[in-house]
């Protein structure tokens, strides 16, 4: 798919190249989307085809690297969380860079944080009961009120481009009760409501991470997120995604989502590669056989392959650089990679 994406939005015929164009601890002060548009001759030039950009929507701090995401529907176009631009820029300077870049033959991915939220604009009420943090099904209290900062209003934004509005209801889990300052993972009680089970099985369900954990089997929250996906991919003109945290999501959700991008953009050959970052070829395989699409993963098993060989130096045999990994198994799903900001 990778290949089919750039082939189908780029006018390179080569082999095709990945640059992730930004790392953790990269200082954006408000002018990345420029910096690298005054890098895209050169970096076509190189071999370039396609570049990984940091996730574009507005977070709940101007400072951050955005994976801390507030408001999908704001690209650094709206005065909310003390600015208009993101970390990286405004949003024109985000199309300008996407349609540069097209221009000289390097396809674009966004990094889109669908699992949770952050920078709630009100605090609410509601009942949740504490769950053990190394089995995420066992509860270890009774259900009682707690606050937690759920509620997202988008004042900046408004009702431009969506008019839902999240509240607790939303949500499966926090990490935080505002009433006495307690910090636990707090599984938020309602009708039909629980965690995720389409997910990793680390810590029995692995489906809260952090922030406001998002609930897909909310059908208001998955229509959102999935007329976002379409709504971004049209607005930018980008080729495909990179998508945080899947083995946190529920994959039936992460499965539709992709499919209704592919189907309602214009972009039938979307790429989308997820990060389940996890050094176990049988976890990945049974992600990726279980989606009913075509889809990729970054190969993990193959950068620990990489470390490995770093760290033993002559001692390592590279005839088995590719034992135990996703491109030596099921090459078409895989992205190879040496490092990322993980």
């Amino acid at each position: 798919m990778s290949f089919d994406a750039n082939a189908a939005y780029s006018n390179k015929t080569h082999n095709y190249t990945l640059l992730q164009a930004f790392e953790w601890y990269i200082d954006g002060n408000g002018v990345l989307w420029k910096k690298l548009k005054d890098q895209v001759p050169r970096l076509s030039d190189m071999g370039i085809t396609a570049m990984w950009l940091p996730p574009p929507t507005k977070p709940s701090n101007q400072g951050s690297v955005g994976y801390d995401p507030y408001d999908i529907y704001d690209l650094g176009e709206f005065n909310q969380k003390g600015s208009v631009r993101t970390n990286w820029g405004t949003k024109q300077e985000l199309l300008d860079l996407i349609q540069f870049g097209d221009e000289h033959g390097i396809v674009t991915y966004l990094d889109a944080v669908l699992n949770h939220k952050f920078g709630a604009d009100r605090p609410e009420k509601f009942k949740a009961f504490e769950v053990d943090p190394e089995d995420r099904l066992r509860a270890i209290s009774e259900p009682y009120d707690i606050v937690g900062w759920t509620a997202f209003d988008f004042p900046g934004r408004g009702d431009k481009y969506s008019s839902f509005k999240y509240n607790f209801n939303h949500f499966t889990g926090v990490d935080y009760n505002a009433d006495g300052g307690k910090k636990a993972i707090y599984r938020i009680v309602g009708d039909n409501k629980g965690w995720a089970e389409a997910v990793d099985t680390e810590n029995v369900n692995y489906d809260y991470l952090i922030g406001s954990d998002l609930d897909y089997a909310h059908p208001d929250v998955a229509n959102d997120v999935k007329n976002w996906g379409v709504w971004v991919t049209q607005e930018t003109g980008a080729s495909g995604f990179r998508f945080d945290a899947i083995k946190h999501i529920d994959e039936y959700f992460m499965a539709d989502f992709v499919g209704h991008i592919r189907g309602n953009s214009g972009k039938d050959k979307l790429f989308c590669v997820g990060e389940f970052w996890k050094d176990n070829l049988d976890s990945l395989e049974s992600y990726l056989s279980k989606f009913g699409q075509q889809f990729s993963v970054f190969d993990t098993p193959l950068h620990y392959n990489f470390k490995e060989a770093g760290d033993r130096g002559s001692s390592f045999d590279l005839r088995s650089i590719w034992d135990g990994t996703l491109v030596q198994r099921s090459p078409i799903n895989a992205v190879t990679l040496v490092d990322n900001h993980e």
